[in-house]
Formats: structure tokens, sequence, C-alpha cells
């Protein structure tokens, strides 16, 4: 496998940023199913490859793996700052198009993420799922509305009001409550979810899976023993990939 730290300038984000990706160097298929990879709130584009074993995950799929920097913005599109939700969704796309030769077919495309990734992954999937053949997410902020009305946490103000502003949440395109409820199920990749019997947001994906039953949206999801934790993540990821790829020639 082959480890790349890549550092480009964004025309969306109007700056240089940074993304590591990981590239099989024997390809099974070519050219390989990339899975995007998204990093939670306190992480950044080497976390996945620092504290979990992605890498060799990875190397005995056949994989390639994205994992863009995004800091702490909720794969959105700030309100008076910068957008990156324009980055994840166009941009680096074609970034990683260009730069890597990578699958980008439907099929063989993937997204994944663990906490504020986590719900990047299924609102990427939610909003775009012609787009992806699997999304997952691992112990995901998957309320994010709850977040913004209801987190009275003076940190967590501060942060949705630096991405949000005035703007609400719920009902619109950030809230995957709602995207649930407007979406075609048949048209959606398959989702998966994972989340810690003990984790912080447990709650809110039980309420996202719950969303998901009533608006007939199939879903793979598993609570587990764990909490907010690499540990649990690490644990998981190799399971996760697993379901994402089912029937996949790799």
């Amino acid at each position: 496998m082959a480890l790349i730290r890549c550092d480009f300038d964004s025309e969306a984000l109007e700056t240089g940023t940074s993304m590591t990706v990981i590239l099989p160097d024997r390809v099974r298929v070519a050219p390989p199913p990339v899975v995007y990879l998204l990093h939670g709130l306190s992480d950044d584009h080497t976390s996945w490859s620092r504290f979990s074993s992605v890498e060799r995950y990875a190397r005995d799929r056949g994989l390639a793996v994205v994992m863009p920097q995004v800091h702490r913005s909720f794969y959105a599109n700030e309100t008076y700052g910068m957008r990156f939700w324009d980055f994840l969704s166009v941009e680096l796309p074609e970034v990683v198009g260009r730069l890597f030769r990578v699958s980008g077919r439907r099929e063989d495309t993937f997204v994944a993420g663990l906490s504020m990734g986590g719900y990047g992954a299924l609102k990427w999937a939610l909003r775009e799922p012609e787009r992806f053949a699997a999304a997952a997410s691992l112990s995901g902020a998957l309320d994010l509305a709850y977040i913004q009305d209801h987190d009275m946490r003076p940190h967590v103000r501060a942060l949705t009001a630096r991405v949000f502003a005035d703007r609400a949440v719920a009902g619109g395109d950030e809230d995957l409550m709602h995207l649930v409820r407007v979406a075609d199920p048949a048209a959606l990749p398959r989702l998966v979810v994972r989340c810690g019997n003990d984790d912080l947001l447990v709650a809110q994906n039980r309420r996202f899976i719950a969303a998901c039953a009533t608006a007939g949206v199939g879903l793979d999801s598993a609570f587990e023993p764990g909490d907010h934790t690499w540990e649990f993540w690490d644990r998981h990821l190799p399971g996760v990939l697993d379901r994402m790829i089912e029937g996949l020639k790799v």
C-alpha cells in the first residue's frame, strides 16, 4: 500500500488544504474501488491512519481510501465562512479523479465516517444517492437539529453558531431526519450504522434508525458494547467495510 499526504489548493475553500490517501500497490480490480473516509469533530485528515489500522484493512480488501480535511465544519457550507460542502461534494471527487487512478463508478464508490464524519457520510449519501453504492456511520452525530436546538453547552452553541449562524438545521438539507423523510428509498445506497451502547450519541443514532423505519428506508444497524473511542471504531471498521462492499468483486 501507498500512504500519501496530498497538499493542494482548493477553489471552493479559497485556500490550501490537505488529504491523506491510501492506494493499493497491487490492484485486484483496475481502477480500484474507493472509500471516502471522513473524520470527526476533534480530528483531521490524518486521524484514521494514525489511530486505526485502516491501511491494513484497505490492503486486505483492495480499496483506495480518501481522507479529506474539513476542520470543525459539519461538512457544511458555513453561513459566513468557508464552503466545506461544496469542497466535499463537488471539488474533492474531481481532484481525486485528476490526481489518482481510482474508479468513478457508483458501484465502486463508498463513504463512511465517525462522529461528525458519520453525519457527513450519511448526509452526502442522502443528498447525492446516485454517487454511492453504500454509506456508513460509526458513532455518528446524526441529529444535528437536536444539537443546534437543545445542546446548551457553551462550546457547542459557539460551534453551531459559527457554522450555521441564524440558519435553522431542522427541516433542511443539513437535517438527516428530514432527508430520510423526503428520500426515495429505492434510490438510496446501502446504509450502515454502528454505535456503542455507552456512546454519548447513542440516543441520536436510535432516533435516526427510527426515522428510517418510519420512512421505509432500509438500514443495517447494530449497537454493540463500547463508547465514543478509537478502540470501538477500529474494532468495527473492518466489519463496516465488509458490509459496504458486500458483493463487490475485489
